[in-house]
């Protein structure tokens, strides 16, 4: 069994390294008032499990009876052929109406329904970002329609994929990438569970785990996994190596080609097709650059960026903005 499943934390006191964000939640809970949220961050800093954790602290065992959650990226990547053959939503879907439609008729519903044993019930939207914009307009006509009745939380990678007139609507949270302090303590805390023997992997492993997580802990709870099963040999780059570290290193081939076009379309299609925030791409450019590239001007460029980014600004304008710099000042 997959640990990442196995020890997936059971309540808020198991979720590490969102200490305020968490903090805020449990208020909620214990005053069974929850507002519409948007929680929004990298992968693996505990967005849907803390929905799990609250959903347990309101309605314990009618938990689900009362929280419906609707997997939006799925839905719209896949569209009616998944909703067809999908049998949680096989009774609500109208094979002659549009994908659209058969959202706003399946959200109406699950909104509608009355709430059992409770002031209100909640409806989970996973990958939100994956929303369309007209989903996204339909789906503000709606929470209007049954606030009193029902709570919206949606699960996104940036806020930015949300559209201002719901965002508005939401008490935005951000689930940041975890230190490595925290994931340390989290496979610690699994080595112990799993009842691993001491020297079978070592302190120094654990800290290189931790770095190549990049704060993602579901990321590193694999990787543990992966090493324990491997008698505790760890290959970093084995372990690192993925489909977007490929892309990553097309877009820096661009850069010297002097097509920045060509360069922002990788840079977004790493952001839509892949999910990344305008932090993650430039964690993995930073990856190639360092790998291929060691030019200071690189790291400056990709650091200043990651600093505005942490002011809110504008994500793929600013990424965008950075590949101009990058290709202008080392490049041309």
């Amino acid at each position: 069994m997959l640990w990442i499943e196995k020890h997936r934390p059971k309540n808020f006191n198991d979720i590490y390294g969102q200490k305020q964000v968490i903090n805020h939640i449990k208020g909620f809970a214990g005053e069974k008032n929850v507002p519409h949220m948007l929680f929004f961050g990298p992968h693996g800093t505990g967005k849907s499990v803390t929905v799990e954790c609250l959903s347990k602290e309101l309605y314990s065992d009618d938990s689900g009876i009362n929280v419906s959650i609707i997997p939006a990226g799925t839905l719209f990547r896949q569209g009616k052929s998944w909703l067809e053959n999908e049998e949680r939503f096989s009774h609500l879907y109208q094979k002659n109406e549009s994908l659209i439609s058969n959202f706003k008729h399946i959200v109406k519903w699950y909104a509608s329904m009355k709430p059992f044993n409770a002031e209100f019930k909640i409806v989970v939207f996973e990958d939100a970002g994956e929303l369309t914009f007209d989903a996204q307009a339909a789906l503000r006509r709606i929470m209007e329609r049954y606030s009193r009745t029902c709570r919206f939380i949606l699960i996104a990678r940036q806020q930015t994929a949300i559209i201002p007139a719901i965002a508005s609507r939401c008490l935005p949270l951000f689930f940041a990438p975890l230190h490595s302090e925290d994931i340390i303590s989290v496979m610690n805390d699994i080595l112990r569970k799993e009842r691993v023997l001491q020297g079978i992997i070592s302190d120094e492993d654990l800290d290189l785990i931790a770095e190549i997580s990049n704060g993602d802990c579901r990321k590193a709870i694999t990787y543990l996994q992966i090493a324990i099963e491997n008698s505790g040999e760890i290959d970093p780059l084995e372990l690192t190596g993925s489909e977007t570290s490929a892309v990553s290193s097309s877009l820096f081939s661009s850069l010297m080609r002097n097509d920045l076009k060509k360069s922002c379309e990788i840079a977004e299609m790493l952001m839509i097709e892949y999910g990344l925030s305008g932090k993650e791409v430039i964690k993995e450019l930073s990856k190639v650059a360092k790998r291929e590239y060691n030019d200071k001007r690189i790291a400056i460029a990709l650091a200043d960026s990651d600093y505005i980014l942490c002011n809110a600004g504008n994500e793929y304008l600013q990424v965008n903005a950075l590949l101009a710099k990058i290709m202008a000042e080392v490049f041309n």
